[in-house]
C-alpha cells in the first residue's frame, strides 16, 4: 500500500513538472516557429509582389493594382495574426481584443474584395453588419478591459513590463 501511494505520489509531481515546464515551453517553441513561418510567407509574398510589377506594361496597371490591394490586405491580415501569436508568447494568452482585431483585417478585405468582383448587395450587407458588431465589441472591450487604466488598452509587447514577462514564463 504503501509502494503505491509513493508511486502515485511521483506520477502526480511527474505530471507536475510536465504541465507547469515541458509543455508551456513546447508551445512556445511551436508558436514561435508557426510566427517564422508566417513571417517567411509574407516574406515571399511580398518578392513575388515585386516580380509582378513587371507586368504591370502587359496587364494594364488597373488589374495589377487590384491584386496589389488584396494581397496587402492579406499581409495586414497575416500581421494582426503574428501581433496575435506575439502577445501569446510574451503575455502566455490571447487577448480578445487582438481576435477582434484580426477578425476585422480579415473581414474588411473580403468586402473590399467584394469591390472588384460581381456581388449580391446581400453579402455586402451582411458583412457590413458583421464588421459593425465586430467594432461595437471591439470598442466595448477596450472600454471594460482590465488594462483600460493604462495608456494603451492594446499595449505593444515592448510596453510590457519585464516582471509581466518573467511571470508568464513561469
Amino acid at each position: 500500500m504503501a509502494n503505491t501511494a509513493s508511486l502515485n505520489t511521483r506520477s502526480s509531481e511527474l505530471w507536475t513538472i510536465f504541465a507547469e515546464r515541458f509543455f508551456p515551453s513546447l508551445l512556445r517553441l511551436l508558436v514561435a516557429m508557426l510566427m517564422m513561418a508566417l513571417t517567411l510567407w509574407m516574406a515571399a509574398g511580398i518578392v513575388q509582389f515585386v516580380f509582378e510589377l513587371r507586368k504591370v506594361l502587359d496587364s494594364g496597371w488597373s488589374k495589377l493594382a487590384e491584386h496589389a490591394i488584396i494581397n496587402s490586405l492579406i499581409m495586414l491580415a497575416m500581421l494582426e495574426v503574428i501581433r496575435t501569436l506575439q502577445s501569446y508568447l510574451v503575455l502566455g494568452r490571447v487577448r480578445v481584443t487582438f481576435i477582434l482585431d484580426t477578425a476585422l483585417v480579415v473581414l474588411i478585405g473580403e468586402l473590399m474584395g467584394l469591390w472588384f468582383r460581381e456581388y449580391a448587395p446581400e453579402k455586402v450587407l451582411l458583412g457590413l453588419g458583421v464588421i459593425v458588431t465586430l467594432a461595437v465589441l471591439r470598442i466595448t472591450t477596450a472600454r471594460f478591459s482590465p488594462e483600460s487604466n493604462t495608456a494603451s488598452a492594446l499595449p505593444e509587447p515592448e510596453k510590457v513590463s519585464a516582471e509581466a514577462r518573467h511571470e508568464s514564463l513561469r
